[in-house]
């Protein structure tokens, strides 16, 4: 065989469709392999304990025990510490802001939904404060699983806890249900079904429900509300917890600004205050209720367009009120009182303070008197602690002791004790973990921790003899020294806190080293594919002229690096959006002035560069946080930020446009497949049933309008049987799809208007879906892809100079490049951000109601990707088919171009492997930072799933297209 004919050999079999596919799948295999061995070594829990904490261990502390009478038989009476309260009621406000709780007078501005829960004011207000309202700081990420793990074991979070919030497993390590449990308090439970997921065998009695259906803002709630009432009048429980869901599903669907969050606050407000009058009815002496504390708790915050899972401060602020029903609290020494007072609207006077949820765990047991749970790292909060404990007689020394101490000293006294448990509680436990753990804490922090616990058992020593030295005189150095001692404690606890955030997630830097290896493994895969791709490809190229690279080549390799270096820098981790609508500018600008200087194509090049300040607008939306909700998720006129609604032109423009988008992209559509003459058969229906589509999510816009009475009917129609039908259109599309590939028949020329009319048939039946998906915003961010897409192929030809020579990468990598930046600006002008905030839960719901993990799942996923990644990545072949190669012989246009479109996919996932590389740097550096979990992990997450599902799909387009 001849050099020649062998090499065409090789073309025409390196063109077939099973040699890319298993190139690409070697690619994914390969992106997986890294990922998921990084992902072992970087996303580790901490080592969970064995152990649990008993009634037996306070014998192996230096701490004073109770009285002997409450340990003998019924450790319900009092183990660790005497109990302070009987019962305990807990409702728990999902996603209950600060601002939700506190009144606006200690904020700069009024807002809506501030002073809607007055009952709390009211009490929180009564002489003798009784009642406390507390800021409670979660610590990030504030999904809801992590929150409750937290609060309930007193441990701070970890981050590979949030890909199970979907499905919560149970808690195995000590907690503070289980404690509850063993101690023989009985618990019952009612509302959120996640506490059954984390708790399954430690409820004498639950009333779980669905928590999934973020469009459902009551079935959780009126399940509370049936069981709570009746149980507040029985005697058959110990704590009691009711989990209620409307306003974190009124903020994920309608936002904080919105009627549905006011009602929902203002309903609270009314169970609030029927809670109160059940529970002050029967704390009369002797009654049930008159040693019972009521706790009223957010486990999260939220931000104004209803978000919640990151670091953000209206993520991780939100809220705790406490009510004793024995109204008689203590006074807290001014050391340990950090309220801040202010007079509310009614003139009243409140004051609040702040609270760790990590100390919940830790202040609640002391207050049952049960053991701290093992893990715990929390300390008892003094005031919390103060306001249930209050005067009464908490002394932990029998009668006999003849020790008489006044009503502060001996609520400090108690408290001290309290602490010390509570110090060493925590030293055992890190000293535990540290001889247990892989990696544990360094020698060095070790013997800071050791020295802070020396010094505060020394002056416990010093303390104890205090106490036992004041007999029935006063001591007036009594209340100094506990105050000492009560530092002390603090110190030690803070600094274990502060430690433990620090360093607490062990990195196996060994598997993470692999798997970045392995991704750098990949980019070279890449490179050396591409390459060899060219030296094919100059076998159909002539060779003409001198061998250049074109200033927008090395524009597009700078742009990709400058892009990928950026995340090095957290303030470009969160401008990333910015970033990439910067590049794709200043990409326009250069094409805009080659444009210019060759004096063609001006249209184009200005038209690239007039939408690309409509993208960055959206991103700009997109990331501020304010109105985002209203902005991308209504569907009615105020889905425009900032619109006065007396502004009756603006209305009508925000509910024009989108339809008016649809029509242009249904024209476009028309235009272009069906009246062509090259689109037949299938390709022809599948346009069609995209047009079909279109006009029944205008139809579904329309009926949401005010034109039509908002019948039963009318409702079903818009939220349900259109979407679904548009679902079923969208599958049978790519069904079609799929089988006019199995069993067409392969043309032999017009290869490249076959693709043009097989890659426009494969977005049309992507795009229905995704468009709905999207909202009102979903047309007009599909106009402008579609404006910015036709500009990068018309503004190919400008690239390449008549008598130069261009490898076939180079010719394409600056329309890649291009490509990459927009799908980037698509990604987050849509709303969305790399954060477990930043997804918009309410699309998985788009035409059901009911949850179903699979079916949910494929919509986020399909919302949050289809416009960055799936489009993309389908509509590739466009630029090899629109590029022609007249010069190139007819016979040999075929092989050319099906590898020159090998090469763009390879280049367009080498971009995204790149930029994934610098991501795992980038965490693999930034490990030990503050924003580790609340920013660099979510990155990481976002740029491995979306790397994975571009490969995923290149490879199904090699399917599809390598014909």
């Amino acid at each position: 065989m001849s050099k020649s004919g062998e090499v065409s050999w090789k073309s025409e079999n390196l063109g077939k469709r099973r040699w890319a596919f298993v190139v690409f799948l070697g690619i994914l295999i390969l992106h997986g392999l890294a990922i998921l061995i990084f992902t072992r070594g970087f996303l580790l829990t901490r080592t969970e304990l064995s152990q649990y904490s008993h009634c037996s261990d306070i014998q192996q502390s230096p701490c004073f025990s109770p009285p002997q009478e409450d340990q003998m038989v019924n450790h319900s009476k009092g183990c660790w510490t005497k109990p302070a309260v009987d019962r305990i009621v807990i409702i728990i406000l999902d996603a209950l802001r600060y601002d939700f709780v506190a009144p606006s007078t200690f904020f700069d501005e009024k807002k809506p939904w501030m002073d809607r829960l007055q009952v709390l004011h009211k009490l929180a207000s009564q002489p003798g404060s009784f009642a406390k309202i507390f800021k409670a700081i979660a610590d990030p990420p504030t999904t809801s699983l992590q929150r409750l793990k937290g609060l309930t074991t007193g441990g701070l979070p970890t981050f590979i806890d949030v890909g199970n919030s979907f499905g919560a497993p149970a808690i195995i390590e000590d907690n503070l249900i289980y404690q509850m449990a063993k101690n023989g308090k009985r618990v019952v439970m009612m509302g959120d079904d996640t506490w059954v997921q984390l708790f399954p065998q430690h409820f004498n009695i639950s009333h779980p429900f669905p928590s999934f259906n973020v469009k459902d803002l009551d079935t959780v709630d009126n399940g509370c509300v049936e069981h709570l009432f009746p149980y507040l009048y029985q005697e058959d429980w110990d704590v009691l917890i009711a989990h209620f869901l409307g306003v974190d599903h009124a903020g994920h669907i309608f936002g904080v600004d919105s009627t549905e969050m006011i009602e929902k606050l203002e309903q609270y407000n009314g169970i609030l205050e029927k809670v109160v009058d059940v529970l002050e009815s029967q704390n009369r002496p002797g009654g049930f209720h008159e040693n019972t504390l009521l706790l009223v708790m957010g486990d999260h915050g939220q931000t104004i367009n209803g978000d919640h899972g990151g670091g953000a401060p209206e993520e991780v602020e939100t809220s705790l009120f406490a009510m004793s029903l024995q109204k008689n609290p203590s006074s807290l020494p001014s050391e340990t009182d950090s309220s801040s007072c202010r007079l509310d609207t009614e003139k009243r006077k409140i004051c609040t303070s702040s609270i760790e949820q990590l100390d919940f765990a830790a202040t609640v047991s002391a207050l049952l008197g049960i053991p701290y749970p093992f893990g715990s790292i929390g300390r008892v909060n003094p005031e919390l602690y103060a306001l249930a404990t209050g005067t009464w007689n908490l002394d932990i020394f029998t009668p006999e002791s003849g020790i008489s101490l006044s009503g502060s000293e001996r609520w400090m006294q108690n408290y001290v004790n309290v602490l010390c448990m509570n110090t060493w509680q925590v030293k055992r436990y890190i000293d535990v973990y540290s001889a247990s753990s892989v990696i544990g804490f360094s020698d060095k922090d070790m013997s800071h921790v050791s020295d802070l616990y020396a010094q505060a058992h020394d002056n416990w020593l010093h303390t104890k003899e205090a106490v036992l030295n004041c007999k029935s005189e006063s001591c007036s150095t009594l209340l100094p020294q506990l105050k000492k001692q009560v530092e002390a404690y603090a110190n030690f606890l803070s600094s274990i806190t502060a430690l433990a955030r620090s360093k607490w997630t062990e990195f196996n830097l060994k598997m993470m080293g692999t798997g970045l290896c392995i991704l750098v493994l990949s980019l070279f895969t890449h490179i050396f594919t591409i390459k060899k791709l060219d030296k094919l490809c100059s076998c159909y190229l002539p060779r003409g002229g001198d061998f250049v690279v074109s200033f927008e080549a090395i524009f597009a390799y700078a742009a990709v690096l400058i892009r990928s270096f950026s995340f090095l820098s957290n303030s470009f981790i969160l401008e990333e959006g910015k970033t990439a609508s910067f590049l794709l500018a200043t990409a326009g600008m250069l094409q805009l002035r080659h444009a210019i200087v060759k004096k063609k194509m001006f249209l184009e090049g200005l038209l690239f560069v007039l939408v690309v300040p409509l993208l960055r607008f959206g991103i700009e939306l997109g990331q501020s946080k304010q109105a985002v909700n209203s902005l991308f998720l209504k569907s009615f006129a105020s889905w425009t930020v900032s619109v006065d609604n007396g502004t009756n032109l603006w209305i009508y423009v925000a509910d024009i446009l989108p339809f008016l988008a649809l029509v242009i992209l249904a024209y476009i559509l028309y235009y272009k497949s069906i009246t062509h003459s090259s689109c037949r058969g299938i390709f022809k229906l599948v346009a069609i049933g995209t047009i079909f589509a279109s006009s029944l999510i205008a139809l579904a816009w329309a009926l949401d309008g005010n034109l039509f009475s908002p019948s039963t009917v009318i409702v079903d129609i818009k939220a349900y049987w259109i979407p679904r039908i548009i679902y079923v259109i969208g599958l049978l599309q790519l069904i079609l799809l799929a089988i006019s590939q199995l069993f067409g028949k392969e043309k032999t020329s017009g290869w490249e208007e076959d693709t043009i009319i097989k890659a426009t048939a494969m977005l049309s039946a992507w795009s229905s879906t995704i468009i709905i998906l999207s909202g009102k915003q979903g047309p007009l961010v599909a106009l402008a892809a579609v404006i910015q897409g036709w500009c990068v192929i018309r503004l190919m030809t400008l690239e390449r100079a008549k008598n130069d020579y261009y490898d076939s990468s180079t010719s394409y990598s600056s329309p890649v490049a291009k490509c990459s930046l927009l799908a980037v600006c698509l990604f987050f002008c849509t709303g969305h951000w790399c954060a477990f905030d930043g997804l918009r839960y309410a699309s998985a719901f788009v035409g059901f109601d009911e949850f179903n993990l699979i079916r949910q799942a494929a919509l986020l996923t399909i919302d949050t990707f289809g416009f960055s990644h799936i489009l993309p990545v389908m509509g590739l072949p466009l630029i090899v088919a629109c590029r022609r190669h007249p010069e190139v012989q007819a016979e040999k246009r075929k092989p050319l171009f099906f590898l020159q479109l090998c090469q763009v996919y390879l280049m367009y996932g080498l971009i995204m492997a790149i930029s994934m590389t610098l991501t795992i740097i980038c965490v693999t550096i930034q490990r030990r930072h503050l924003m580790v979990w609340g920013l660099f992990a979510p990155k990481f997450v976002f740029d491995a799933v979306g790397l994975l599902l571009t490969d995923l799909f290149i490879c199904l387009a090699s399917l599809y297209y390598f014909a």
